[in-house]
Order: C-alpha cells, then structure tokens, then sequence
C-alpha cells in the first residue's frame, strides 16, 4: 500500500484540511485521527497535547506517512516543536505557518497592516501566531481574540442559523471589528465551517484567511518538491480518487454522522482506538523531554 498522508486533530475540525487536501491532492491516500475523547485541545496545557499528539503519531506510525499534518491549530503551537524532535525520521507540518504567510500577503504592501487571529484560548497565549507573523512583517499590529466556546458550539453540530451560533460570534468579533481590521486569520480549523457567516459579519472589506487551506496548499508544494506525488497523467479516465480512512478516540458514530458538514461528502464508520490503547503504544518508546513554547 502506498505511504499515505496522515492528518491529526482534536476532533472533528481537521476535516476541513482533509477537504482542500483531496482538492489540491486527489490521488493521494489520506488517513485521518481525530481525538474525539479528549478533545478541546484548546483549554489543555502545552504538557498534555504535546503527550496526546505524541501517542497518535506513535500509533500511527507503522503505516509509514510520507507527511504528517498536525491540522490543529492548537496542537501546532503547543507540540509541533516537541513532535518534530521525538519523530525526527518524519516529515511533520502544522497549520500556523501557512496561515501566517497567507495573512501578510493579504495585508498587502501597507506599512502597518492589522490582523485579527480567532483562536483557542491555547493558541492566543502561545503566542505562536505573533511569532510566525512578526518574523515577516515586523510592524504588523495583531488584534488576538481566544473563542474557548466556538470548538465546542461547532463539534455539537450546530448549524449558522442557530442563534447560539450567532450569538457567540457576535461576541467575539465585535472586538476586532471595533479595531478596525484589514486581515481575519480563522486560527482554528474548525472555524471554516462558519467562514460565510464570519464573512458576513466582519465585511467584505476583511480578508478572511481559511488556515485549513493553506496548510493544505503548503503540504502540496513540500510534497511536489520532495517527488512524492502520486502522479497522474490530466485526463487518465482510470486515475482513482485517494483512499480515506478514518480513526477516533470517541463515538464513531457521531463522527461519521456529523463528517459531512466538514469534507462535504460521506464517510465509511471510522474505527474506534481506545485512549488507554494509544497510552500502552505510547509507553513503549523512548521518552523525550518536552519542548513547551514559553
């Protein structure tokens, strides 16, 4: 079997990532985890997701990714430095640099543009959008504004016309819309689920960056400089669509049920992997110390 792309998250939000990467990539086999037990991630301390992250890629491991996508925001911020050390034979990726180059080339040529980040409350005080962002623009002035509420409002399946919905993006926006913002980086891969509407709300005048996507069109260029692109030729009629597995911590069922509003097409039963199994993998390895953003 060929060596798929694994993509991880806390729940259902990578999803999203898995969509544009089927766009942009659709020949390749992609394997997906999602956390479901144990998520928010964006609540938890940096100790704990780098922990949870580390027993995925450790389960996963003998399918022998060619990439691995930590499509989480706040996983990205939190563990990508400690994943990348304890994995260092395997080509990992997150979603914050992607999403950080996208925003300053929205922002244009002007001097001092301003960007909003919508983000956990993990990633707002990881600081690792300000980073990513200052390191190419350094006068860019950030507006950061944590939404613990909007991963859980999203994973119960609630639709934009819910006026829980509305209410609670209500409340996070206003602020940056009271500052005036040119560029809305959405920091959490579930948030595009609700891009329209956060469109709608913050005007046409905001650039609205979607991270998913340009995370999945940052795997694509690493993947086409590495030669590692399942190639076909543009009108192969017999060219297939990438296989799509699917594992999670919690209620496959649900995971299945809710999945389409995420990739936009159905899904096969994911299998369930008991958290106790991922720790009993885990604890097998060699144990590397933590590397915890300041």
């Amino acid at each position: 079997m060929p060596s798929p792309i694994v993509v991880i998250d806390s729940g259902l939000g990578g999803l999203t990532v898995v969509k544009a990467l089927r766009t942009v990539l659709p020949h390749e086999d992609i394997v997906y985890f999602g956390d479901t037990a144990r998520l928010p991630y964006g609540s938890k301390t940096a100790a704990t997701v780098i922990s949870f992250v580390q027993q995925i890629v450790s389960y996963l491991r003998p399918l022998n990714p060619k990439h691995v996508v930590i499509a989480c925001n706040t996983a990205t911020a939190l563990a990508l430095p400690a994943i990348r050390a304890a994995f260092a034979d395997l080509s990992i990726t997150g979603v914050i640099e992607p999403g950080a180059k996208a925003a300053i080339l929205a922002a244009g040529a002007k001097h001092t543009p301003t960007i909003g980040i919508l983000a956990t409350e993990a990633t707002v005080r990881s600081k690792a959008y300000e980073r990513a962002i200052h390191r190419r623009r350094h006068h860019a002035l950030l507006v950061l504004q944590p939404a613990p509420l909007l991963v859980t409002i999203i994973e119960e399946g609630r639709a934009t016309s819910d006026p829980l919905v509305k209410l609670a993006l209500q409340q996070y926006l206003r602020g940056l819309v009271r500052h005036r913002i040119e560029v809305l980086v959405l920091g959490c891969t579930h948030y595009p689920v609700y891009k329209d509407l956060i469109q709608k709300m913050v005007g046409r005048a905001v650039t609205v960056i979607d991270s998913a996507q340009q995370c999945a069109e940052d795997v694509a260029r690493q993947l086409r400089a590495g030669g590692l692109i399942e190639n076909h030729p543009p009108h192969d009629q017999s060219a297939t669509q990438g296989s799509f597995r699917c594992y999670v911590t919690d209620d496959p069922t649900r995971f299945r049920l809710l999945a389409p509003r995420f990739l936009g097409v159905t899904i096969d039963e994911p299998l369930w992997v008991a958290p106790d199994e991922l720790y009993e993998n885990n604890a097998s390895m060699t144990s590397v110390p933590l590397s915890i953003p300041a």
